[in-house]
C-alpha cells in the first residue's frame, strides 16, 4: 500500500508543479513527475525504513512531501535560472 500512495503522491505533485509553473511542453512536463516520482519513492522508503509493501507511517508520509515539494522547488528554480541565462 505504501508504495502506491508514494507514486500517487510523487506524481500528483509533479503534475501540480507543472500546472503551478505554467509548463507547456510535454517533456518538460514528463520530467517534472518523473522528478516528484523520484524523490517521493526514494524519501518515503528512506524515512519508513526500508519498508515499501507495508503501511505508510505517518511521519514517512510527511517526510515524503515535504522532500518531493523541495525538490520540485529547487529543480524549477534551476530550470529558469537555466532558461533565463
Amino acid at each position: 500500500m505504501a508504495l502506491l500512495v508514494l507514486i500517487v503522491l510523487g506524481t500528483t505533485l509533479g503534475w501540480l508543479s507543472s500546472i503551478i509553473a505554467r509548463t507547456e511542453e510535454p517533456g518538460e512536463i514528463l520530467r517534472q513527475v518523473a522528478a516528484g516520482l523520484l524523490v517521493a519513492l526514494v524519501a518515503g522508503v528512506l524515512s519508513n525504513s526500508g519498508v515499501i509493501l507495508g503501511g505508510l507511517s505517518l511521519v514517512a508520509l510527511g517526510i515524503a512531501l515535504a522532500a518531493t515539494v523541495g525538490a520540485l522547488v529547487i529543480y524549477h528554480a534551476l530550470v529558469r535560472d537555466r532558461i533565463e541565462a
